[in-house]
């Protein structure tokens, strides 16, 4: 590490287009002189999804390790002896296996402090539980795997910043998750992390309801009267510049997101549905809260189109970008 920046980079599944879209995004003009990208998989696997694509000609360097890494090169430290079976657009055990390992190899050096930060392609569900991966996924993972208490999943884009009170949940448990220790927690986090990761010096927060109307002074359930709002109100006298609980629906559809640093939901699609909708192809999942710097996409696996040379990097693009940027501000905060 140094003054210059190395991003470590998960295959996910290699059945999907995260390949691809870490391919292509290896091609905007700035990518390899912001950063130093080093890819945990294999050359082969890379070989087969540059062969999809066109206009490939930047610098690929394969290593075995992390310590022959080159600047000015897209890396690849090759983790697999054998040739891996690829099936496109199939989740598989082979891919959701190659798709642990390659996050194992990124972790383990990103702990060690050989790397920078970490950016993750998509990873598939099915497949990672083929492989016996006993996560929901990627944030859960990397929670347990840095001792932290819980980390937020915090999906950011030019439009806004989105944390999440609960995440990976069915939604029939999202009520019996909610606590006024968990809301006063999650405000805490975001707001850590708006300062320390995105200069903010004095955040302002929004946090929205659990239930319709935020529950209609308790018409519509009482949790917002009883568990949200007191969260609040703690969080507030505790200096924190955080208003709510905001009715979901009205504070989008008034434009009344723009006014706030960050925004908290109460679950997933209450805070996804919107910040995809705006967002989408521009957006980036951060888990705040971890010790290390974590970014990812905000697409899925999209078998649908892997190997057809159809996916946008865009995304991809902005999670690097915005892995560079959180390391940056993290060495001023510090």
């Amino acid at each position: 590490m140094g003054d210059r920046i190395t991003i470590a980079m998960s295959v996910g599944d290699i059945n999907g287009i995260g390949l691809e879209v870490i391919l292509k995004s290896m091609r905007h003009p700035q990518m390899l002189k912001l950063c130093t990208p080093v890819l945990y998989g294999s050359g082969k696997v890379v070989a087969y999804h540059k062969n999809i694509l066109s206009e490939i000609d930047y610098p690929i360097h394969n290593c075995q390790s992390v310590d022959q890494i080159r600047t000015d090169h897209l890396n690849i430290v090759n983790i697999w002896p054998d040739a891996v079976n690829i099936e496109l657009g199939k989740a598989t055990q082979i891919s959701g296996q190659a798709a642990l390992d390659s996050l194992d190899a990124a972790v383990t050096d990103l702990k060690a402090k050989k790397v920078d930060a970490l950016v993750t392609a998509p990873i598939s569900k099915h497949a990672m539980r083929l492989a016996g991966f006993p996560h929901v996924g990627h944030t859960e993972y990397l929670t347990q795997t840095d001792g932290a208490s819980g980390a937020l999943m915090l999906m950011v884009s030019r439009e806004m910043k989105m944390g999440l009170v609960t995440a990976h949940i069915p939604l029939k448990a999202v009520s019996d998750q909610i606590h006024k220790e968990l809301i006063t927690k999650r405000i805490g986090q975001m707001e850590r992390a708006l300062k320390r990761d995105f200069s903010h010096t004095r955040p302002t927060l929004a946090v929205l309801g659990l239930n319709p109307h935020a529950g209609d002074d308790g018409l519509i359930g009482t949790e917002d009267q009883e568990l949200v709002r007191p969260a609040i109100v703690e969080a507030k006298k505790a200096g924190s510049l955080v208003m709510g609980p905001f009715s979901a629906d009205g504070f989008f559809g008034s434009g009344q997101y723009r006014k706030f640093d960050g925004i908290l939901a109460m679950y997933h699609d209450q805070g996804l549905i919107p910040f995809k909708a705006l967002s989408f192809g521009d957006g980036v999942n951060y888990s705040a809260g971890l010790s290390f710097v974590r970014t990812s996409p905000d697409h899925g696996t999209a078998f649908a189109i892997a190997g057809k040379n159809e996916a946008d990097e865009g995304s991809m693009i902005q999670a690097i970008f915005r892995a560079v940027d959180i390391v940056r501000a993290r060495r001023q905060a510090e």
